[in-house]
């Protein structure tokens, strides 16, 4: 299985998002049942590789029907606003 990749983050103020993309090396999703981006960090530093884009390293939301063994099967991501804090919006329960 290769890692997919976070095809585009609008969540700006994330230290890892330059331009609506992701650097961090890879991003874990969710805790429990929420598909939230666990990498995400409200920081002035500014984080990652800015000549990478963040593969999705593990997700932990165990109804999501792109779960398959705790890694991402979808063929990409991508991140958005939720509240607070930044989700999955590739997230879909499984059938």
């Amino acid at each position: 299985m290769q890692m997919p990749r976070v095809l585009e983050c609008s969540v700006t103020e994330c230290s890892y998002n330059k331009d609506e993309e992701c650097h961090a090396l890879a991003i874990q999703v969710g805790g429990g049942s929420h598909p939230a981006c666990d990498t995400f960090l409200n920081s002035k530093m500014k984080g990652g590789n800015s000549e990478s884009v963040a593969g999705i390293g593990a997700c932990k939301v165990s109804d999501c029907e792109y779960n398959k063994a705790l890694e991402c099967s979808a063929e990409g991501i991508t991140v958005g606003r939720h509240e607070e804090h930044a989700d999955c919006e590739t997230y879909e329960p499984a059938k």
